[in-house]
Protein backbone atom coordinates (compact mmCIF):
# COMPACT_ATOMS: atom_id res chain seq x y z
CA UNK A 1 0.00 0.00 0.00
CA UNK A 2 1.29 3.56 -1.08
CA UNK A 3 1.11 6.36 1.16
CA UNK A 4 -2.17 7.11 0.49
CA UNK A 5 -5.50 10.06 1.70
CA UNK A 6 -8.99 9.34 0.58
CA UNK A 7 -10.09 12.59 -1.22
CA UNK A 8 -12.02 15.65 0.76
CA UNK A 9 -15.77 15.19 0.66
CA UNK A 10 -17.36 18.17 -0.52
CA UNK A 11 -18.85 18.90 2.63
CA UNK A 12 -15.44 19.77 3.73
CA UNK A 13 -13.69 22.66 3.47
CA UNK A 14 -11.29 22.56 1.01
CA UNK A 15 -7.45 22.46 2.61
CA UNK A 16 -4.67 23.76 0.67
CA UNK A 17 -1.77 20.96 -0.59
CA UNK A 18 0.03 22.23 2.28
CA UNK A 19 -2.46 21.59 5.18
CA UNK A 20 -3.20 18.58 4.10
CA UNK A 21 0.66 17.38 3.76
CA UNK A 22 0.66 19.05 7.43
CA UNK A 23 -2.65 17.12 8.84
CA UNK A 24 -1.26 13.54 7.08
CA UNK A 25 2.27 14.12 8.83
CA UNK A 26 0.44 14.67 12.07
CA UNK A 27 -2.11 11.48 12.01
CA UNK A 28 0.64 9.24 10.74
CA UNK A 29 3.29 11.06 14.21
CA UNK A 30 0.24 9.88 15.91
CA UNK A 31 0.17 6.85 14.57
CA UNK A 32 3.47 6.12 15.41
CA UNK A 33 3.44 7.12 19.01
CA UNK A 34 0.38 4.61 19.17
CA UNK A 35 2.20 1.77 17.78
CA UNK A 36 5.28 2.63 20.11
CA UNK A 37 3.27 3.26 23.59
CA UNK A 38 1.58 0.05 22.99
CA UNK A 39 4.94 -2.09 22.02
CA UNK A 40 5.89 -0.69 25.29
CA UNK A 41 3.26 -1.39 27.19
CA UNK A 42 3.54 -5.23 26.03
CA UNK A 43 7.09 -5.28 27.61
CA UNK A 44 8.60 -4.26 23.42
CA UNK A 45 11.11 -1.63 23.92
CA UNK A 46 11.06 -0.50 20.52
CA UNK A 47 14.22 -0.12 18.53
CA UNK A 48 13.40 1.26 14.93
CA UNK A 49 10.99 1.55 12.28
CA UNK A 50 11.55 0.28 8.80
CA UNK A 51 9.77 3.20 6.72
CA UNK A 52 10.65 1.29 3.77
CA UNK A 53 8.25 -2.08 4.56
CA UNK A 54 5.77 0.28 6.88
CA UNK A 55 2.78 0.85 5.15
CA UNK A 56 -0.21 3.77 5.78
CA UNK A 57 -3.83 4.73 4.23
CA UNK A 58 -4.13 8.37 6.03
CA UNK A 59 -6.68 8.25 7.74
CA UNK A 60 -7.63 4.40 8.85
CA UNK A 61 -4.93 2.28 8.96
CA UNK A 62 -0.91 2.20 9.71
CA UNK A 63 1.11 -0.77 9.33
CA UNK A 64 4.55 -0.46 10.97
CA UNK A 65 7.58 -2.67 10.86
CA UNK A 66 9.22 -2.22 14.06
CA UNK A 67 12.53 -3.70 15.64
CA UNK A 68 12.64 -4.27 19.32
CA UNK A 69 15.56 -3.00 20.53
CA UNK A 70 14.94 -5.03 24.44
CA UNK A 71 15.10 -7.66 25.26
CA UNK A 72 16.35 -9.20 22.17
CA UNK A 73 15.92 -7.36 18.64
CA UNK A 74 13.26 -8.63 17.09
CA UNK A 75 11.22 -7.37 14.23
CA UNK A 76 6.72 -6.86 14.84
CA UNK A 77 4.40 -5.70 12.44
CA UNK A 78 2.51 -3.06 14.31
CA UNK A 79 -0.89 -2.03 13.30
CA UNK A 80 -2.72 1.23 14.51
CA UNK A 81 -5.05 3.65 13.42
CA UNK A 82 -9.20 4.04 13.45
CA UNK A 83 -9.11 0.41 14.63
CA UNK A 84 -7.72 -2.02 17.71
CA UNK A 85 -4.28 -1.37 17.94
CA UNK A 86 -2.19 -5.30 17.60
CA UNK A 87 0.82 -6.38 16.96
CA UNK A 88 2.72 -9.80 15.44
CA UNK A 89 6.12 -11.75 15.30
CA UNK A 90 6.98 -10.23 11.72
CA UNK A 91 7.89 -13.56 10.29
CA UNK A 92 4.10 -14.43 10.39
CA UNK A 93 3.77 -11.96 6.87
CA UNK A 94 6.41 -11.23 4.45
CA UNK A 95 4.92 -7.63 4.05
CA UNK A 96 2.60 -5.11 4.96
CA UNK A 97 -0.05 -6.38 2.78
CA UNK A 98 0.40 -9.75 4.07
CA UNK A 99 0.25 -8.42 7.53
CA UNK A 100 -3.03 -6.74 7.19
CA UNK A 101 -4.42 -10.01 6.18
CA UNK A 102 -2.98 -12.04 9.08
CA UNK A 103 -4.61 -9.49 11.35
CA UNK A 104 -8.32 -9.47 9.53
CA UNK A 105 -7.89 -13.26 9.86
CA UNK A 106 -7.08 -13.28 13.59
CA UNK A 107 -9.57 -10.32 14.58
CA UNK A 108 -12.40 -12.93 12.68
CA UNK A 109 -11.29 -15.44 14.71
CA UNK A 110 -10.97 -13.35 17.70
CA UNK A 111 -14.32 -11.84 17.49
CA UNK A 112 -15.68 -15.88 16.96
CA UNK A 113 -14.07 -17.14 20.21
CA UNK A 114 -15.72 -14.46 22.03
CA UNK A 115 -19.44 -15.39 20.72
CA UNK A 116 -18.58 -18.99 21.11
CA UNK A 117 -18.02 -18.71 24.64
CA UNK A 118 -20.61 -16.58 25.53
CA UNK A 119 -18.79 -13.84 26.41
CA UNK A 120 -20.66 -11.37 24.21
CA UNK A 121 -23.34 -11.16 26.75
CA UNK A 122 -21.41 -8.45 28.67
CA UNK A 123 -22.49 -4.97 26.39
CA UNK A 124 -19.01 -4.38 26.20
CA UNK A 125 -17.71 -7.43 25.00
CA UNK A 126 -20.49 -7.77 22.56
CA UNK A 127 -19.30 -3.91 21.20
CA UNK A 128 -15.69 -4.96 21.20
CA UNK A 129 -16.40 -8.18 19.00
CA UNK A 130 -18.73 -6.31 16.27
CA UNK A 131 -16.29 -4.24 15.99
CA UNK A 132 -13.27 -6.85 15.46
CA UNK A 133 -15.75 -8.36 12.66
CA UNK A 134 -15.84 -4.85 11.05
CA UNK A 135 -12.31 -3.61 11.07
CA UNK A 136 -11.56 -7.02 9.62
CA UNK A 137 -13.73 -7.16 7.00
CA UNK A 138 -12.35 -3.66 5.93
CA UNK A 139 -9.18 -4.45 6.56
CA UNK A 140 -9.23 -7.94 4.00
CA UNK A 141 -11.23 -5.32 1.55
CA UNK A 142 -7.84 -3.26 1.50
CA UNK A 143 -5.78 -6.43 1.72
CA UNK A 144 -7.68 -7.44 -1.56
CA UNK A 145 -7.45 -4.11 -3.34
CA UNK A 146 -4.99 -3.73 -5.54
CA UNK A 147 -5.01 -0.27 -6.28
CA UNK A 148 -4.15 0.65 -2.92
CA UNK A 149 -0.46 -1.45 -3.55
CA UNK A 150 0.61 -0.56 -6.72
CA UNK A 151 3.54 -2.06 -8.67
CA UNK A 152 5.72 -2.52 -5.46
CA UNK A 153 3.66 -5.53 -3.87
CA UNK A 154 4.45 -7.31 -7.70
CA UNK A 155 7.65 -7.54 -6.51
CA UNK A 156 6.73 -9.07 -3.11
Amino acid sequence: MTEQTVPPTSEAPQLTPEQAAQMQQEWVREQFQKANKFLAEKGVIPGKVLTDQSRYLVPYVAVWKMESSQPKKKQFWVISGDLPTDYVPADVAPSAREAIKHFSLTWQLKAENLIQTGAVKDPTQAKFANMLVSRAQSLYQMQQDEKLWGEQQAQA
